[in-house]
């Protein structure tokens, strides 16, 4: 039987001389005795897939998880970016409840709902752009860029994607065509969907033509109409540019300013539609609703998913109207925007906004990025500090001269850290990704801090 632990108890704010409750609680090695048990079923029962460590979560209660063995752990990871508002939110679960008493389901695009017509509306208005927009609901990220990728297609009638190396957009074909993030996603699936093509990321810690920022003048956003344009890639045969505005599984790069408008400068030249992957950077992630604004660029379409369904399997794309599709029956799908998803959307919605957690991710961001490069300072094997609001990295390298990619060093870190009760993610080929829940505050970023900390020491003796 697994042991009930309380959540922790909320800081006082009545005063700076009371300390806050520490709230990581350890009372068995990671993985406990209960925990191995679901673990090896696991590897019994289910595909492989993406595990990265062996923490079996029981319940959640805001930046905590209470695991099978009563241990609890701090969540920087946030469920990949899904959970922004943490977990069991008092009015998210009343909103479910409360929809799925009445009604969960019925019939998928075929019929009208009113919540799905409200929440469409909503992200009409803060999604980028004064045009005209329309939204369609899909279940995940993957399915968001598929739409994202058909509608592009439809309307402009041209076969070819431009993308970038080391982006992630999904893993079903269309999407994975796109997807340039690591092999292994990509080993043995080909041919992909035809037309897809790729340039590198805007990563200025290891900028592919060795130049500087901002001495390069954005070459790796000309390069696309000198080089590109000019050879393999007619410019005429283009329906979309794809790119993530903060790169996400690819290792959280954050493009350098003005590098976006370039690129939009570019393709607007062409008619080429511009499509905005949000799933990971967006619905405030980076302190503001979506990353794409920190770069004063207006996409023409926004595939959104992973926090938007506040904890249910919810995506979207909003678009231009004038890009909706004349006639039936192009595009559907059975579960998308379904009735639980939207209510739970609406309610982190409102949440985010009644708390003003957009400013709480720009504040704690900071102050999260600001102990992160503290770190640097102390451990040499952080090489790069990077981010927006509460989406950061740091990368880890053999040296900070090469720049020689620390692969193992940072895989002992994220072993360490679960150890000690953080609950992390790697990204990239070298990097861990800091994500806590909106709601994080500043004695939880102090107590992830320490453990990374002590984390990277422990990882030095053992590698």
């Amino acid at each position: 039987m697994s042991q009930s632990v309380p959540p922790p108890v909320p800081a006082s704010t009545e005063g700076p001389a009371k300390t806050p409750k520490r709230g990581i609680l350890i009372r068995t090695p990671i993985p406990g005795p209960v925990a191995q048990r679901i673990v090896a079923l696991d590897g019994k029962y289910l595909m492989t897939s993406t595990k990265t460590s062996p923490v079996v979560a029981e319940s959640g209660s805001g930046v905590w998880i209470t695991d099978v063995d009563g241990n609890r752990l701090l969540d920087f990871a946030s469920g990949v970016a899904v959970n922004a508002l943490g977990y069991a939110h008092p009015e998210v679960v009343r909103a479910v409840r409360d929809q799925v008493g009445r009604l969960s389901h019925f019939a998928g695009t075929d019929f009208y709902y009113e919540n799905q017509v409200q929440l469409a509306e909503r992200l009409t208005r803060i999604t980028p752009g004064t045009f005209p927009k329309k939204v369609f609901f899909t279940n995940s990220g993957t399915e968001s860029a598929e739409a994202a990728l058909k509608i592009a297609r439809w309307h402009r009638g041209r076969p070819i994607t431009i993308g970038l190396l080391g982006a992630f957009h999904g893993r079903t074909m269309g999407s994975l065509t796109m997807t340039t993030s690591k092999p292994v996603q990509r080993a043995r699936y080909g041919s992909f969907v035809g037309g897809g093509h790729h340039i590198p990321a805007p990563y200025c810690y290891r900028c592919p033509y060795k130049l500087e920022y901002p001495s390069c003048d954005l070459y790796c956003a000309k390069i696309l109409k000198e080089l590109y344009f000019q050879t393999s890639i007619p410019p005429d045969d283009v329906a979309a540019f794809l790119a993530e505005p903060v790169m996400g599984e690819g290792g959280y790069i954050v493009p350098p300013k003005g590098w976006h408008a370039a690129i939009k400068s570019i393709v607007d030249e062409h008619g080429i539609l511009f499509i905005d992957d949000e799933v990971q950077a967006g619905m405030g992630r980076t302190g503001r609703w979506f990353a794409i604004e920190h770069h004063g660029v207006v996409p023409d379409l926004v595939t959104m998913a992973k926090a938007l369904g506040g904890g249910l399997p919810l995506g979207a794309v909003a678009f231009r109207a004038d890009l909706d599709f004349p006639t039936q029956g192009a595009h559907s799908n059975t579960f998308g925007g379904n009735l639980l998803a939207v209510a739970a959307s609406t309610a982190t919605l409102d949440v985010i906004e009644k708390d003003r957690l957009l400013d709480n991710a720009r504040v704690q961001g900071a102050y999260l990025l600001k102990r992160l490069h503290e770190l640097q300072v102390k451990h040499p094997e952080i090489g790069d500090v990077r981010g927006l609001g509460l989406m950061t990295a740091t990368e880890f390298v053999k040296d900070r001269t090469t720049k020689e990619p620390a692969v193992q060093f940072r895989d002992a870190v994220l072993e360490e850290t679960w150890k000690r009760g953080l609950i992390l993610l790697p990204c990239g080929r070298s990097s861990l990704r800091y994500i806590p829940p909106l709601i994080v505050r500043r004695e939880e970023i102090d107590e992830a801090i320490e453990v990374v900390d002590a984390a990277i020491s422990a990882a030095r003796a053992r590698v």
